[in-house]
């Protein structure tokens, strides 16, 4: 009912704020569409002519979307150093534009310097960035040296408008921008508890649909925590609150996941693999327990709608004592005795509400800082005195800092990128001579902006294609709109503005729509200049083409980066920062020395997100291959999943100094060892072929340590139970990852003390790349799907095999 009464515009704002996370696509937008607007208004009551208007248009948007630092005065300054840069380029444009040869191999050398200015971090990529795209202008508004002067005064007022835009009109200062981003966690948090609680009553025609809502949210979540973690370090005022903020965010992702594998195997009638919150398409476990109508059950429906409530409006904001009570009582959960009478299963997921209630609670206090505590009841108040234990511990860490080898010479990625482009620019020069004399830069322009984040030759295959379709969709829009806009000039830009706007807050959602709507504008700014015509754009579409192709051949000829590669270098770099977290979590867990935890999470996290976009080429679902593509989405699922357990174990050692529950168990450390063994040996078959070390398989992690009470007596904690399950279900993906990865799995014999998962047949790929060659087919069970499908049992994806008896 609380949550129902919120008024509407509240809702309204919570769900553009989680669509939008920190309001980044909208601020770039309006950032670059009211630059432009203000660049146009000034030009306008100067009554300059429509050439310059484009040409403002143009450097005033280059000027706006360049600068990316997240500081206002490194920002600043990058813009005072552009307008130098700006004018310089485009002088050297229009003295060059009549010397075809001399213009062709200055332009070749300024992309050149354009790409390697990366290597100089976020200010040199923006100042290479001007100088091309005002070079590019000055070819597109056929600047010469007479008109010169008008175009300095033009470019002048395009920098002012976008310094006005930028620090006065659209302000937006890091701790604004990292305010936004805990709102949009919070608000996502909401809804993937609310999703949970659709899972609990979704029943056998809903569930898969549901599944996969919850399985969004899951991961819209962790995008959001990873966003606030790029932007802690500018945001925040000093390192420990980073920290703390960096914990806490870390805290309510994990409860929030493990709170839904719980309502799964509440509702299933065998365990529920964490891959299925993973991997897209995987079937979910039988039903057989939930739903069902009986007490506890009804409180588990109102307890998640409680929690839901709680996470959007904390106590402080409204609500008073009856939010102090909600809050009370799902913190009591925590304790044994608290606990409904219940099935172990559902009993399990009222001690995960408990669990979320207090990471949202220690969220808030992280944010909010101190909370009424007249109303707390002693479960609250002995939550409150941990979070504040684990505080004092953060602040008083200290963060270790380690070094990593950076690429040089040709093996460096800019220089690599930037040979690439200038090859492949001076094949779309030539080409596109061939095809027009006077938009030749077109394909020059597809050649070089492909090239853009891309690090394997299948990025750029895909970045193409998708910038070939955007042109193609936009060239029809621009046929239509150039033909009813006409000579009306003010009205054209209006639309050129409403599409530079619609690019920018579109451009992190979809690069194929990105590329429709700058067609679509470049065909009204073709009306404006009096050069429209059904063949400008069309010659549009086919330098277009010429230039993705330039770009594809560059890519695979010259110091190629093939997917294949690109994606063995960043799995062995997963494959690492998975041992280094498990081995150190294990490690405090077993009572050594403490370790930098949260850092070495997100480096892994980091990682997976890089391994995650190189693998987009084989996942694209235009790709013929797919039994590597099935292949690819699996490895990464099952990457995925080892990574929350790794951060589970991180979070768990981390209470470790401070919670009075969790004692440090020294056999914990025999139980890891051949966690870290089989990681390390699938990484050496991932970075050798030619390895002969076998994946170790053996008992259960939890037979490995010896029991130490008396008969009848529980052997472990419910913590040390909840780190025995974390490491035994890491062990089973790590040897489910090798199956699939050029990696041996020795065969066990069914059945038998701890045999294990059953074993998974593997299907060589003909047309695999070296680490994705093998589809693992599906543990067969009754009434499971045969062979490796999408959507067989266990959610292993691959190509449909015949049924063996």
């Amino acid at each position: 009912m609380g949550a129902a009464q919120r008024p509407v515009r509240s809702r309204l704002r919570d769900r553009f704020a989680a669509s939008d996370p920190g309001l980044l696509r909208l601020a770039a937008g309006s950032r670059t569409a009211g630059s432009i607007a203000l660049t146009l208004a000034v030009l306008g009551a100067l009554r300059v002519p429509v050439t310059h208007l484009v040409a403002g248009a143009i450097a005033s948007m280059a000027a706006t979307f360049a600068i990316r630092e997240k500081q206002r005065s490194q920002q600043a300054v990058t813009l005072a150093l552009g307008l130098p840069v700006a004018l310089v380029s485009v002088s050297l444009g229009a003295l060059l534009n009549p010397l075809v040869v001399a213009g062709d191999v200055f332009f070749v050398v300024l992309i050149f310097c354009a790409v390697y200015s990366r290597r100089f971090g976020d200010r040199g990529n923006a100042l290479g960035l001007i100088g091309f795209q005002l070079y590019f202008m000055s070819l597109f508004v056929g600047a010469t040296a007479s008109a010169l002067p008008g175009l300095y005064g033009v470019i002048a007022v395009a920098f002012g408008s976008s310094a006005l835009v930028r620090f006065v009109i659209v302000y937006e200062t890091p701790a604004g921008v990292l305010q936004r981003l805990r709102e949009a966690f919070r608000v996502r948090l909401a809804q993937l508890v609310t999703a949970q609680l659709e899972l609990l009553d979704a029943g056998p025609d809903e569930v898969e649909k549901v599944v996969e809502a919850v399985r969004l949210g899951t991961a819209r979540l962790h995008d959001t925590a990873m966003m606030i973690q790029s932007r802690l370090a500018d945001g925040t005022s000093d390192e420990a609150v980073a920290r703390l903020v960096q914990r806490r965010i870390a805290d309510a992702e994990i409860a929030a996941e493990r709170l839904g594998l719980l309502l799964l195997n509440a509702r299933s009638a065998e365990r529920t693999d964490t891959l299925t919150l993973h991997l897209p398409g995987a079937s979910v476990p039988s039903s057989g327990r939930l739903p069902v109508r009986d007490e506890a059950t009804e409180t588990l429906r109102r307890d998640l709608a409680a929690l839901a409530m709680l996470v959007l409006r904390p106590v402080g904001e409204g609500g008073g004592t009856a939010l102090a009570h909600v809050r009370n009582r799902l913190l009591g959960y925590r304790d044994e005795e608290n606990l409904p009478p219940a099935s172990p299963a559902v009993q399990d997921v009222f001690r995960g509400i408990g669990e979320t209630a207090r990471a949202v609670m220690g969220l808030r206090i992280a944010l909010d800082g101190p909370q009424d505590e007249s109303d707390d009841a002693p479960a609250t108040v002995r939550s409150r005195e941990e979070l504040d234990a684990e505080s004092a511990a953060i602040e008083g860490a200290e963060e270790a800092e380690r070094e990593e080898q950076v690429p040089t010479g040709w093996r460096r990625p800019t220089t690599r990128a930037a040979v690439q482009v200038a090859v492949g620019s001076s094949l779309a020069i030539v080409g596109g001579e061939f095809l027009s004399s006077q938009r030749w830069y077109w394909a020059v322009l597809t050649c070089w902006i492909v090239f853009i984040n891309t690090s394997s030759t299948g990025e750029i295959l895909v970045k193409g294609y998708r910038r070939l379709v955007g042109t193609v969709l936009g060239v029809v829009a621009g046929i239509v709109l150039a033909g009813l806009v006409g000579p009306h000039t003010w009205t054209a830009l209006a639309l050129v503005l409403l599409f530079v706007f619609a690019m920018f807050y579109t451009a992190p959602l979809s690069y194929t729509l990105m590329s429709f709507f700058v067609t679509a504008a470049l065909g009204l700014l073709y009306t404006l200049l009096h050069r429209y015509s059904a063949a400008v754009l069309v010659l549009r579409v086919e330098e277009t083409a010429l230039g993705a192709a330039c770009g594809i051949i560059a890519a695979a000829l010259v110091l190629p980066v093939h997917t294949h590669g690109r994606t063995n270098e960043l799995l062995g770099r997963v494959l690492e920062r998975l041992t280094d977290v498990t081995a150190v979590a294990v490690e405090q867990l077993s009572g050594g020395p403490a370790g930098d935890l949260l850092d070495r999470a997100r480096e892994l996290d980091q990682a997976l997100g890089d391994l995650r976009a190189a693998t987009q080429p084989l996942t694209h679902p235009i790709t013929p291959l797919r039994a590597r593509r099935n292949t690819a989405q699996y490895v990464v699922a099952l990457l995925e999943t080892c990574a929350y357990h790794a951060r589970s174990l991180a979070a768990t050692a981390e209470l470790l100094p401070t919670h009075p529950s969790i004692a440090a168990d020294p056999r914990l450390r025999q139980a890891c060892a051949r966690i870290t063994r089989n990681i390390e040996t699938i990484r050496a078959h991932v970075a050798e072929e030619s390895a002969t070390a076998e994946v170790e398989r053996g008992p259960s992690i939890a037979s490995l340590l010896e029991p130490d009470g008396a008969p009848g007596v529980p052997r472990f904690g419910r913590i040390t139970d909840r780190v025995l399950r974390h490491l035994q279900r890491l062990d089973e993906a790590v040897v489910g990852l090798a199956r699939p990865l050029p990696a041996r799995v020795p065969n066990r014999r069914r059945g038998g003390a701890g045999a294990g998962p059953r074993p998974v047949t593997a299907v060589r790929s003909r047309w695999a790349g070296r680490w994705l060659r093998r589809c693992p087919a599906a543990p067969r069970s009754p009434g499971a799907g045969r062979g490796c499908s999408p959507r067989s049992r266990s959610g292993a994806p691959g190509r449909r095999r015949s049924p063996r008896r």
